[in-house]
């Protein structure tokens, strides 16, 4: 009988793993398509030749990998940080830890303007921070039409159960 209980267990365990595999699979995909469309709405924006995309996107996958280690260590200071336990020193530290890290991102943000400038001229530069914010809100209106459209198929399967338990309880 214990083996059965042991197999059911390990039947279980790897199933569950490849239930994740699959879905981080989904996931790099996903994401992979997100960095594709945003190379291409750049790539059009800037007007990049050839060269000159050689040149910049190195600088800018560089940059953009240093702004997401930015974030992420501030994001993880967040959630390790409870406002209603934290004492007055714990607040204090984190605030200062949230001008460091704004502080790192405007020197970041200099020192890549920098050297993008010496391959794109300062009106690419301006169309690229105007591409970056054009992405972002596309891709948020994008997921706010998916949550939209999952909310509606949610009522809708909601009214047809409803309807289908008022139709039993008729006949």
């Amino acid at each position: 009988m214990n083996i059965f209980v042991l197999m059911k267990k390990l039947f279980l365990a790897i199933m569950l793993l490849a239930i994740a595999t699959i879905a981080q699979a989904q996931n790099d995909e996903a994401r992979q398509r997100i960095e594709s469309a945003k190379i291409a709405l750049i790539s059009e924006r800037l007007g990049l030749t050839p060269e000159d995309a050689q040149q910049f996107w190195p600088i800018y996958n560089e940059y953009s990998q240093k702004r997401r280690e930015n974030h992420h260590e501030f994001a993880q200071a967040r959630r390790n940080f409870n406002p209603e336990t934290a004492t007055e020193q714990e607040t204090q530290d984190m605030l200062n830890f949230g001008r460091e890290v704004k502080e790192k991102q405007l020197n970041l943000e200099k020192e890549y303007s920098d050297r993008m400038l010496k391959v794109i001229d300062s009106k690419q530069l301006m169309n690229l921070q105007n591409a970056e914010r054009d992405f972002k809100r596309m891709l948020l209106d994008r997921l706010d039409q998916r949550r939209q459209q999952q909310q509606n198929s949610s009522e809708q399967l909601r009214r047809q159960n409803n309807e289908r338990m008022r139709n039993k309880r008729n006949n």
